[in-house]
């Protein structure tokens, strides 16, 4: 499986990006770099390569250009998780274990300022309403996405599995890119085995039971 690689910057206007995605993208990289007060339309104009006032009329405001960087976040991280690329269910868990091993690898490795503007978001997003609603809709996404690969793989509890996936991967993430362990950024391998007993406790025993069928006893 494989996602174009997210950089952490403007993706510039050789790959080309909309004026807007130009906009969103020094956004996403301003917050990572800076946080949410180093990002200003001025501050954007001038990572982007773009004369002044350009951010201005692409998003006017600072909920606009915040709802912006959001909508992009979900695009790009989407590619970096690429959950339409995930093995078809028959291929068994450890196809899936690797999978998902490689996209949070992916998001804790060259996609990691990404993910750090996706944390400087989702704290503004709690003391902003209409910004919460747009995070909050680019996160189901996600997550309706993975409650149909987990149904397919033989979940018996699909929303509960997700929820267990998710903050497992949150909370690596975090405490891996903005936690107590910035500094030990865990190998591959490290991921992988972390997923594989996470999801052995969730589907193991499932996708044991339709393999071999209803016990005779």
């Amino acid at each position: 499986m494989s996602a174009p690689a997210a950089s952490s910057g403007p993706s510039g206007a050789a790959s080309g990006a909309s004026r807007a995605d130009l906009v969103a993208d020094a956004a996403l990289a301003l917050l990572a770099e800076r946080g949410m007060r180093g990002l200003t339309h001025r501050a954007v104009d001038g990572l982007a390569g773009l004369p002044q006032g350009s951010t201005s009329n692409v998003a006017r405001t600072r909920q606009a250009l915040l709802e912006l960087a959001v909508r992009r976040l979900a695009d790009r991280e989407a590619r970096v998780l690429a959950l339409h690329e995930m093995p078809d269910p028959r291929a068994g868990l450890d196809a899936l274990v690797d999978a998902l091993a490689l996209a949070t690898h992916r998001a804790l490795t060259r996609n990691r300022a990404l993910t750090l503007a996706r944390y400087e978001l989702a704290l503004e997003a709690t003391r902003r309403p209409e910004l919460r609603a747009h995070f909050d809709a680019a996160g189901a996404r996600f997550r309706e996405q993975l409650g149909a690969l987990v149904t397919a793989m033989g979940s018996a509890d699909p929303a509960r599995h997700v929820l267990s996936l998710v903050a497992w991967a949150d909370g690596l993430m975090f405490s891996c890119v903005a936690g107590t362990f910035h500094a030990e950024v865990p190998s591959l391998q490290d991921v992988r085995s972390g997923l594989r007993e996470l999801l052995d406790g969730m589907l193991g025993d499932r996708r044991r039971g339709l393999r071999e069928g209803p016990s005779r006893d």
